[in-house]
């Protein structure tokens, strides 16, 4: 039923990979999420979670960098391990603590300047965009449907994720006591989870915001496209419920967002629509096969 709704899926859904370490363990972690493309101009659409995590992983590397030179300047004496101990407890260091989180834009663009990140101020979605780029490494983009009438009860539709991080290109290097990626190009398997919707999650006020389906979804396919056997995307997967079930944020609320934003993107109209414009062009992206880092 979802064969080449997921072969079109997969073109403009990615992964990002990510590898974290505890202060003063060298066991690497990995951790996946999930992305999608909206057009050609390097938009995507993610969770929150997925979007604070990128922010986040910028500020603890660069605060555990800004720790380790202060540790290198630290004289060797009787009250070495004092002054150490001391700038632990200064940063919050500790064996629980993630002192380094790295990610990796999987075959996102081939380079990577900056990532802008907006965050929905009241439901579960956030627009990502990529700058400095050459070279797109997803193929298309997604196609939402234009009216959300065929969502109802009954109605079978798939998700689309990486949830499995089986990628092991990492390792720790111990002399710089730091944690980084390797040459090697491995990957994780694409992951489609069908379900049929079992209801509609609406506010007091009557607004649709979300669809919950019958499966439940995967924490690290959060982020991915909700689609129909045609290929048409009718929201996103944000989570799993407390009974089990997936739940994935309505295409209303990510249009509506695109919209606000006056980032462009695709109905099945043939049309491309933006902020204010009711035209209606379609337009190609480019193709490309790269990925990019943030370190």
């Amino acid at each position: 039923m979802f064969v080449n709704a997921i072969e079109q899926a997969s073109m403009y859904t990615r992964p990002i990979f990510t590898i974290a370490r505890r202060y003063g363990r060298a066991e690497v972690l990995p951790g996946s999420a999930t992305i999608f493309f909206v057009n050609e101009e390097g938009w995507a659409v993610t969770t929150k979670q997925v979007a604070k995590m990128i922010v986040d992983a910028g500020n603890v590397e660069k605060k555990y960098a800004e720790f380790r030179q202060k540790r290198s300047e630290i004289p060797a004496g009787y009250n070495f391990e004092e002054q150490i101990k001391a700038l632990e407890t200064l940063n919050q260091y500790n064996a629980e603590k993630i002192c380094q989180l790295k990610v990796n834009f999987v075959d996102c663009v081939d380079h990577i300047s900056g990532v802008e990140c907006k965050m929905h101020p009241k439901y579960d979605v956030a627009l990502v965009h990529f700058s400095g780029y050459t070279r797109l490494g997803y193929n298309g983009y997604a196609t939402f449907a234009a009216s959300s009438e065929a969502v109802k009860p009954g109605r079978f539709l798939c998700r689309l994720g990486y949830p499995f991080p089986e990628f092991r290109n990492f390792k720790y290097d111990a002399e710089k006591d730091d944690i980084v990626w390797t040459a090697e190009n491995l990957r994780s398997p694409r992951f489609p989870a069908e379900g049929m919707v079992t209801r509609l999650i609406g506010e007091q006020d009557g607004e649709i915001i979300g669809i919950e389906m019958s499966t439940p979804g995967y924490k690290g396919a959060s982020g991915g496209p909700l689609f129909d056997p045609r290929g048409l995307v009718y929201g996103m997967q944000t989570g799993v419920s407390s009974l089990n079930l997936g739940q994935c944020v309505h295409m209303d609320i990510i249009k509506g967002m695109l919209t606000k934003e006056g980032v462009k993107y695709y109905e099945d109209q043939y049309g491309a629509k933006t902020a204010g414009d009711k035209s209606f062009i379609r337009m190609s992206s480019a193709a490309g096969t790269s990925g990019g880092k943030m370190s």
